[in-house]
């Protein structure tokens, strides 16, 4: 138990930072805005080129990815199911609703919960390409697609509504999450071994994105939900969302890792522990980006972390040697 807390203090004093310093407006009422806008178009490319260029993407097929990769869609898509159909949201909403049930914290949580647990983080890097290579590039087609010709993202970024089919199409060219993964994969599948020159720079900006994101999140949550009905429904939202990803996930991965695959013991914990830790800031910061209610991503993420600091030690518990 106290690996775990020792796991996630980071997060919650770099998102205590946030909130004092966005309650004492000491970065100005920007701040959220333009911190957000450099994790999504600076820091985070940086560090998804950096990580994918130096990896090898062909172990998607191991029977463990298998397990997570299939925990993952059930969340997902079961995310996405209910904030559209139960909550009334439109696709791009939804969209962060699925990303919100389904992607899990794996980088700065993942990793030093592995190493504890688990004694090393190689599952945990495979996690992390799959959700960088497939994960996020469905969630934001499914984004631009809901907030083609809509106010918000287009607006604010100055892009013209129409043309939906060739947005979608020229998309991996104007989002720089898409377009750094696409270029650490050909990097990667070509064996190109980049200068110190290219990846020094990438590293130092990389290591910027989720102390960056998490302080954003911060900054957010001094801005409560509003009262009455409104916001009566949008914490049933949010707990349902929680409730898919700290219980819906790890039982689903237990249930295709276990029963279906028979996967080793070791193999069985790594799949279930990975499926069980809390939504990723990314969710927020995409919301953010895009111009959509970033309040469902924001209290995912603070509510499953908490959540995840139980469900976390019992499955260590009861799936640990």
């Amino acid at each position: 138990m106290h690996a775990l807390f020792s796991a996630f203090a980071p997060i919650w004093v770099l998102t205590g930072i946030g909130y004092a310093v966005g309650r004492g407006g000491l970065l100005g009422e920007q701040a959220e805005a333009v911190l957000g806008r450099f994790v999504f178009h600076v820091a985070m490319p940086a560090a998804l080129f950096t990580m994918v260029s130096g990896a090898s993407p062909d172990v998607f097929g191991h029977p463990s990815m298998v397990a997570f990769a299939a925990s993952t869609a059930v969340a997902a898509g079961a995310g996405y199911v209910l904030v559209r159909r139960v909550f009334g949201r439109g696709r791009a909403d939804a969209a962060i609703g699925a990303m919100s049930s389904g992607h899990v914290n794996s980088a700065n949580l993942g990793i030093p919960v592995a190493v504890q647990v688990l004694g090393d983080a190689s599952f945990v890097a495979q996690v992390i390409l799959f959700q960088v290579l497939v994960l996020s590039p469905v969630v934001l087609t499914l984004v631009e697609s809901g907030t083609e010709g809509a106010d918000g993202a287009d607006g604010a970024h100055g892009r013209r509504p129409g043309g939906g089919v060739r947005r979608l199409l020229t998309m991996p060219l104007r989002n720089p999450i898409i377009l750094a993964s696409l270029l650490g994969v050909a990097v990667s599948a070509t064996g190109l071994r980049l200068p110190a020159a290219v990846t020094h720079p990438c590293d130092v900006l990389g290591a910027a994105a989720v102390p960056t994101a998490l302080i954003t999140l911060g900054l957010s949550l001094h801005r409560g939900p509003g009262g009455g009905g409104r916001a009566r429904r949008e914490r049933a939202e949010t707990a349902v969302v929680v409730a898919v990803k700290t219980l819906g996930q790890p039982l689903a991965a237990l249930l295709v890792a276990g029963p279906l695959l028979h996967l080793a013991d070791h193999q069985l914990l790594a799949v279930v522990l990975c499926a069980a830790l809390p939504t990723a800031q990314n969710s927020f910061i995409y919301a953010r980006e895009y111009g959509l209610d970033t309040g469902l991503a924001r209290d995912a993420i603070v509510a499953s972390t908490l959540v995840s600091m139980v469900t976390l030690s019992v499955a260590a518990w009861a799936l640990g040697p």
